[in-house]
């Protein structure tokens, strides 16, 4: 019983943390959507919630490799994990922060915030397979 309450536990964690993603895709969307309007589409919001969302669910809480000091290396499930949020995380923060200060910048930031958002996410779901492969 004991075993069915925790997992039950991690999955809404994970959910939380995959709907927070999703936040951030609509968000970086929003922002993006109206700056470049070829992407001013409900079905370009959707994808950049979507991406979020799979980032977020697989990226954040990848498992981790046991500690070994003879054979220390750097985990690259770890390390994708870890930009790839700092990435996602800052493009979705820049994001939020042009569309509430009601800012203008040049159209290079928008395709920067594009770029950044997708790279995150992308990160993020690599290293969450690449994590769960290995266990």
């Amino acid at each position: 019983m004991r075993f069915r309450v925790r997992k039950t536990a991690h999955v809404f964690e994970r959910v939380g943390l995959a709907m927070a993603g999703a936040a951030c895709g609509l968000f970086v969307g929003a922002y993006v959507g109206t700056a470049i309007s070829h992407l001013t589409t409900q079905g370009f919001l959707l994808l950049m919630m979507l991406l979020g969302f799979v980032g977020f669910y697989l990226g954040i809480d990848t498992p981790q490799l046991p500690f070994d000091e003879e054979h220390s290396h750097i985990d690259a499930a770890e390390f994708l994990s870890c930009v790839g949020t700092l990435f996602a995380t800052l493009t979705a923060l820049a994001s939020v922060a042009i569309i509430v200060l009601r800012l203008e910048p040049h159209i290079a930031w928008s395709w920067l915030a594009l770029f950044g958002w997708v790279a995150g996410v992308a990160m993020q779901i690599v290293a969450g397979a690449k994590a769960r492969m290995r266990t």
